[in-house]
């Protein structure tokens, strides 16, 4: 199905082509400064650091419904090898081979186009089979570390899990950032917790997946007004998923990436950083996020800390 009018009305309203330049391949990080990040360092009070990525690991999150994007398989190459000779100094190494997006992980500006285009009006056919992301590669990304503010929507619903056919609004976000006691700032990066996760952790990957609450086609909006840098939540999908106008497949990730040159996250563990955000009654910490710079990749696989 063509892209309806309402996604290229949205569209238009979120576009940020040209505001930071015709040669800009950031997008939105260009929006943490050095001022926001001194900020960011200034939220600090316990230094209580909270890992926000699931292992890596063969029976990992993806079921199979995404073509090539395989859980990580480990494979161990040498084994306390001597390799100067006996009795020298042995060692152990190992590979491994993934999806860049199997895991915990960034979309990066290449993931998705529409009409032919990429962030900031590049072309699509900019990605090629053999490099890769020959232009906005996830490598050009600069270091992400802002201030993170968790926006828990589950909690705000006043339940652990939001069903899977819910489409989360800029209602619930606004509701969100009430319970989280702060205001989304520009720079900041947003992490939105549904609950969904809580199914995998729990051993149930299927469910996990499908059917899946997310970001509904309103929200872009919200985090295009408020500057937001980056966006990530609990979820395999990032948005809804069956999509909540059907046939219209990734109209948020299109938004994010392709519109704003917005990155976004997924399949980030969110429930110990809810759970010490509530004890603690604050909901905005010092995130640290960088991307893995995989030349030409169009994702990257990321290990988040949360520092409270």
């Amino acid at each position: 199905m063509p892209l309806p009018q309402e996604f290229h009305d949205i569209a238009a309203r979120v576009n940020n082509w040209g505001r930071w330049g015709a040669d800009d391949e950031i997008g939105t990080l260009n929006l943490i400064t050095d001022e926001v990040v001194r900020a960011a360092a200034a939220t600090v009070r316990s230094g209580r650091r909270i890992p926000l990525a699931l292992p890596l690991r063969q029976d990992g999150v993806q079921t199979g419904m995404i073509p090539g994007r395989v859980n990580p398989l480990h494979t161990m190459t040498a084994i306390n090898q001597e390799i100067f000779g006996p009795g020298t100094v042995a060692t152990s190494d190992d590979a491994v081979t993934m999806g860049l997006q199997a895991a915990t992980h960034w979309d990066g500006l290449t993931h998705v186009s529409h009409s032919g285009r990429l962030y900031n009006n590049r072309p699509a056919d900019a990605v090629t089979a053999h490099a890769g992301a020959t232009v906005l590669g996830i490598e050009k990304a600069t270091p992400i570390t802002s201030r993170g503010v968790l926006l828990d929507v589950a909690r705000a619903h006043g339940t652990d899990l939001l069903s899977g056919g819910h489409a989360v609004t800029p209602e619930d976000l606004d509701a969100a950032e009430e319970l989280a006691g702060t205001t989304v700032r520009a720079g900041d990066i947003v992490l939105v917790r549904t609950g969904q996760l809580r199914h995998y952790l729990a051993g149930d990957r299927q469910a996990y997946a499908f059917p899946s609450p997310g970001l509904s086609l309103r929200t872009p909006e919200w985090f295009h007004a408020r500057d937001v840098a980056a966006v990530a939540n609990d979820t395999l999908t990032f948005e809804i998923f069956p999509p909540e106008i059907e046939d219209l497949w990734m109209p948020v990730h299109a938004l994010h990436l392709v519109e704003m040159g917005m990155l976004q996250g997924q399949n980030w563990n969110l429930e110990e950083l809810a759970a010490a955000c509530a004890e603690e009654g604050r909901y905005s910490f010092f995130l640290s996020a960088m991307a893995e710079p995989f030349v030409g990749g169009s994702g990257t696989p990321v290990a988040p800390v949360a520092v409270l």
